[in-house]
């Protein structure tokens, strides 16, 4: 009987490591997926060894209600579908005008607008140094501008052909 058991214990697939998925690289994930919902003034803050909490604040900013949801949907649903990621708490209270989403070494907060320059989170944690950062064009987008200067670039040519 041991034979049998061992033997189904060696048939059993080792499952590959999981790609890493965290602190810098989850801030700008966040950042990126806040900003394809068209959030404002996005800032990534580096608050190692000033937080107890957290490694990454990325604070945003939207300008309704709808957009609020919809900033925090967008990384949710990202976070789970392409990094398995959900987070360890966070606030759903929408009339609050400020949502958290706390992945542990990312603590993600949209704000309304009004409220993010009452709590003022940039001036409470001063001393983070702002992770330097810029939006990446989604893949779809991506190829629909490669696209759009390819077609004008043929165009461009038949003109010059036609004139000649």
């Amino acid at each position: 009987m041991a034979k049998k058991a061992a033997s189904k214990k060696a048939a059993k697939p080792v499952a590959a490591a999981p790609s890493k998925f965290e602190g810098e690289a989850m801030a700008k994930a966040a950042a990126n997926y806040a900003d394809d919902k068209k959030a404002e003034d996005i800032v990534i803050m580096d608050v190692r060894g000033i937080s107890p909490v957290t490694d990454y604040f990325v604070i945003c900013s939207v300008t309704s209600m709808p957009q609020l949801r919809a900033v925090r949907d967008e990384i949710e649903y990202q976070f789970k579908t392409e990094h398995h990621a959900r987070p360890l708490a966070g606030d759903r209270n929408l009339e609050s005008l400020w949502l958290i989403l706390h992945y542990g070494d990312v603590m993600i907060h949209v704000f309304h607008k009004d409220k993010r320059d009452f709590y003022a989170l940039e001036d409470l944690w001063s001393d983070a140094p702002v992770v330097s950062w810029s939006p990446t064009l989604p893949a779809a987008a991506a190829k629909k501008t490669t696209a759009k200067k390819a077609t004008t670039k043929k165009a461009a040519s038949k003109k010059a052909t036609k004139a000649k």
